[in-house]
């Protein structure tokens, strides 16, 4: 496997970092210590300009090449959150913050990046700029949104755009992604119903949210099973139920909340409208209240087919043409990297963990054994999309 000699010199240190970050994780938006850190390296590696602040706390280092002339950009993505989650693992490096662990890579992803920053403002073996984009809040708050909002890929003068995740279960050493829908479009589905409280032995004069609830459940996975093609995919999921406080009452309201995810704006389109008439009509049948939202989340994440044929080059370059998947199965997960890929054109590529717990699993680690194979394709994506 052909890792680019410097990234293997530099594995040990790129390692350090992640297990700095893996120890000190940190939420959403509010990722002080690990935005200043990298900040603090950037400069440190000579970047031409490192901005933080971006969408609130994203950081972007500039690095201009030395060979030739080019006015082309390239954008790089990694993302620097972690999740509410207590970790079980027993680590010498584990979180030492209660509650909260890098439970889905986001700190092996941050380290590569940054092991390819260092690398590019040591070299400059291209021609054109290299942009290392680091961005807050992925789980679930929109901080690649954010920072395209703050004006990034204008200010930068970004063309293209490439980023990349860790996949639990694929080989180490390979890699995964396909043209066109890779990761879903993630939706929230928020239900409040009210009915008539009462006695729980009297409940001829109650009308149960309990069972309101339990019907509306079972009665929305109608319309992934009879409404969606069966060809298409499409995913129901009611992961928080509410209700009650005792055992002798039946309460006078109750709240679920879940989300709805597709790979295609048909089908989104669908869920939406029938899990509203869905929803109403179970409600309506038992004579209860009930409001409905249907809140649109990431959209779908759509690879480019050049840049897709581009990135997979590159990643058979690092480890072989049998070991990239060119047509790898979508995925139902969910990728704020789908903003920026609406925004310009990119691509978007698993590389894989090995036999790891999987992300978002309590148990989750990110393999150290990536870092020289991620670290490597960025830089060689690099330098091959911006020769001298």
């Amino acid at each position: 496997m052909p890792i680019v000699n410097r990234i293997a010199d530099l594995h040990g240190e790129i390692t350090a970092w992640r297990h700095d970050l893996h120890a000190h994780p940190e939420l959403l938006y509010d990722v002080q210590r690990t935005a200043a850190s990298v900040a603090e390296k950037l400069k440190d590696f000579g970047c031409d300009e490192v901005v933080p602040g971006l969408g609130r706390t994203g950081v972007v280092g500039v690095i201009h090449g030395r060979k030739g002339k080019s006015d082309k950009v390239i954008g790089l993505r990694a993302d620097m959150d972690a999740l509410p989650i207590e970790e079980a693992t027993d680590l010498p490096y584990k979180s030492t913050v209660p509650g909260k662990m890098h439970a889905c890579g986001h700190d092996g992803h941050t380290a590569m990046l940054l092991g390819a920053a260092r690398y590019l403002a040591e070299t400059r073996n291209f021609a054109g700029t290299a942009v290392v984009i680091f961005q807050p809040a992925e789980e679930g708050g929109a901080g690649g949104k954010a920072m395209l909002d703050d004006g990034m890929m204008e200010r930068f003068g970004i063309n293209e755009v490439y980023g990349m995740h860790n996949y639990p279960g694929m080989p180490l050493g390979q890699f995964g992604l396909r043209a066109g829908p890779l990761m879903a479009a993630a939706d929230h589905l928020s239900i409040d119903i009210e009915g008539v409280g009462g006695h729980a032995a009297r409940p001829q004069f109650s009308v149960d949210t309990v069972l309101v609830g339990a019907q509306i459940i079972n009665n929305i996975q109608s319309v992934v099973s009879r409404n969606v093609d069966p060809l298409e995919a499409a995913v129901v999921s009611i992961c928080l139920f509410q209700a009650g406080n005792t055992d002798n009452v039946i309460p006078q309201t109750a709240k679920l909340r879940g989300t709805a995810r597709s790979l295609t704006p048909a089908v989104q389109d669908l869920l939406e409208k029938r899990l509203r008439e869905v929803v109403e009509g179970t409600a309506k049948l038992h004579g209860a209240k009930v409001k409905f939202s249907y809140r649109r989340g990431y959209p779908v994440l759509k690879n480019h087919a050049a840049q897709t044929e581009f990135a997979a080059s590159v990643a058979a370059g690092i480890a072989g043409k049998d070991k990239v998947n060119t047509a790898l199965a979508p995925v139902m997960g969910a990728e704020d990297f789908s903003f920026m890929l609406n925004a310009r054109p990119g691509a978007f590529i698993f590389v894989g963990n090995g036999d790891s717990a999987g992300l978002h699993h309590p148990a989750y680690n990110f393999n150290d054994d990536v870092i020289p194979i991620g670290t490597s394709y960025w830089v060689k994506l690099v330098e091959t999309a911006l020769p001298g």
